[in-house]
């Protein structure tokens, strides 16, 4: 506590959350949970011996308590009294454009249906006329209440939507029609904004991909990318170059900053910094404050506070208020998986990457420096993030170790490129040649990329891992570091006692999955799909009318990590059959 308050108090804060997100309290006991947080504050106050030695654990329970009641009003109950009908005439606006599918433009809005407003997933036809944040729209709708999942194994999109109080899905014809114009709050102007300039990238002449690349790694707008493309990226690990995060603001900081010092008097250059993280907060509100971006903002900020005041820097003191920060705000922000990784991978930066370091020659050269800071970065972020990889997606590809380090030194070329084409972009300058070097470094850089990604035989998915698992994992990353700095028989121990535990509860679950028998059956867009597992194998029937890519993507993938097979086969059937026989067993397709 006394080396790391901030931290541990944030890591209090979030187990206050995690308990009140499992056990749900509610009324008198919460309100008692905050009398007893009010009068251990009071206590804080009074000096005795025994406040003195209790102090840490008291700060400990108080921030649990403060987990508790912050996402205690946070947490969103359902949408009271509202009794629509499957179809309604509703009024709407749109508050965020999300990622467009085969048939729909998809955003976030708020719906009216009568008096009522509730907030709602809107689908437009994918050739309707675009959707802007000044004006209210009138059409006829399709509501659905968006349900949990059949089975535990497959994505809970319902509980997703549900953490941002959105229970509607709304399905809308093409006549939409503007009911009138909005008064614009500060923030949807900048929406607006920004979704103007989107649109001015639109009309240039790239090509769509180079156009998709430009709106996502500046504007943070990924909504029109391709499946392909974002396959490319996921598969060869390099999604986090699409992504905003600590890099880009890094990148346009200190761009920003080299220009100052350039231009500005020499009386002045004190304030650069200053000046610097004026803007990129400004950036930052304009492409939307993501989780990534701003808790780069605030370890910025918090950094540069450190260097002003002539303190010692600390990265995790930084890194712990920049959460609490977030989590203050929105406790919910915490369950997001880009929150989760974009914190951890930064944990394993901080733990790992000095370590690594040292086992690379002696850095007396900026390109050695460039080389072996990239390596050890993208390992020790990587080891980090592997367990929640495998847990969330169950896949994971070696390549990607060898995609980061080839295209990662050339990330900062690329970010200050794709911000001065924004810019060019932004006030309407055309300069055709620019443009076409750019539409073509781009499209080289997909293509390597979609090298990367085709490597299969380095690539592995369907990779089974649990709850207990990912925290005995994260154990052994943890206990990396010590054999790293110093390899001798204790550390090796620990280490190798950390990793039989890990073995020891995948075997374990390995066998209690295998003990399991099901026959499951479910439907998608009224096609079958029809299953029997025993052991650690199973046999799949799908009807020949069912989009085959799109179950094994939804349901074969997640059920085969779920319940540990080892092996499968998928068959397929007509749409008359009512029975099927697998291992000298009937089946009745219901």
């Amino acid at each position: 506590m006394n080396k790391q308050p901030l931290l541990i108090l944030t890591l209090c804060f979030i187990l206050g959350i995690l308990f009140q997100d499992h056990f749900l309290w509610e009324g008198i006991t919460v309100y008692s949970g905050m009398l007893l947080c009010l009068g251990i504050v009071v206590s804080l106050f009074f000096y005795s011996y025994f406040l003195n030695k209790s102090k840490p654990v008291l700060l400990g329970v108080l921030f649990f308590g403060l987990g508790i009641i912050f996402h205690f009003f946070n947490t969103f109950s359902s949408v009271a009294g509202l009794a629509v009908k499957e179809k309604e005439t509703v009024i709407f606006n749109i508050s965020q454009k999300l990622n467009t599918t085969e048939k729909y433009k998809r955003y976030e809005g708020v719906a009216m249906v009568g008096k009522k407003s509730f907030n709602t997933i809107l689908y437009i036809p994918k050739d309707a006329h675009e959707l802007d944040f000044k004006h209210y729209y009138k059409a006829e709708a399709y509501l659905t209440p968006i349900k949990s999942p059949k089975y535990d194994f497959q994505f809970d999109y319902a509980r997703y939507l549900k953490r941002k109080n959105i229970e509607y899905q709304c399905y809308l014809s093409k006549s939409i029609s503007s009911a009138e114009k909005r008064d614009l709050s500060f923030f949807d102007k900048v929406r607006q904004q920004r979704l103007e300039i989107l649109q001015r990238i639109d009309k240039t002449g790239m090509s769509e991909k180079a156009k998709t690349f430009l709106k996502g790694i500046i504007l943070a707008d990924r909504t029109e990318i391709d499946a392909g493309t974002v396959r490319d990226f996921n598969r060869s690990g390099l999604i986090h170059l699409l992504a905003i995060s600590g890099t880009h603001i890094v990148v346009i900081f200190g761009m920003f900053y080299f220009l100052q010092i350039r231009c500005m008097p020499l009386r002045l250059r004190k304030y650069a910094v200053i000046f610097s993280l004026v803007f990129i907060w400004l950036f930052a509100g304009f492409i939307g404050f993501g989780n990534s971006v701003l808790r780069s903002c605030i370890m910025l900020i918090v950094y540069f506070i450190y260097i002003l005041l002539q303190r010692k820097t600390d990265l995790l003191h930084a890194l712990g208020l920049s959460a609490f920060i977030i989590l203050v705000f929105d406790t919910q922000q915490f369950f997001d998986i880009g929150f989760q990784l974009s914190f951890l991978a930064v944990l394993g930066i901080f733990w790992l990457n000095e370590p690594l370091l040292r086992k690379f020659p002696i850095q007396d050269h900026y390109w050695k420096k460039l080389l072996f800071n990239t390596i050890t970065i993208s390992i020790a972020a990587q080891l980090a993030t592997l367990p929640l990889v495998l847990y969330y997606f169950h896949q994971f590809s070696f390549i990607s170790v060898i995609a980061n380090c080839i295209i990662v030194p050339f990330s900062e070329v690329i970010i200050v490129f794709s911000f001065l084409m924004t810019i060019l972009i932004a006030f309407r300058i055309d300069f055709t040649f620019i443009t076409v070097v750019y539409d073509n470094a781009i499209l080289l850089l997909l293509k390597v990329i979609h090298w990367f990604a085709e490597t299969d035989v380095l690539f592995f998915e369907n990779i089974p891992m649990n709850l207990p698992e990912v925290i005995s994992v994260l154990g052994v990353v943890y206990l990396l570091r010590s054999v790293i700095l110093d390899f001798n028989f204790k550390s090796f121990m620990r280490l190798s006692m950390s990793f039989l535990a890990f073995l020891i509860i995948r075997t374990g679950s390995n066998v209690f999955e295998n003990q399991r028998e099901e026959v499951l059956f479910q439907e998608f867009n009224k096609n079958k799909v029809f299953l029997v597992k025993k052991g650690n194998e199973a046999c799949f029937w799908i009807s020949e009318r069912t989009d085959r890519d799109r179950v094994i993507r939804y349901f074969i993938n997640p059920y085969c990590s779920s319940r540990r097979i080892a092996h499968f086969e998928i068959k397929s059937f007509p749409s008359s059959v009512r029975k099927i026989v697998f291992q000298d067993q009937i089946y009745e397709v219901k």
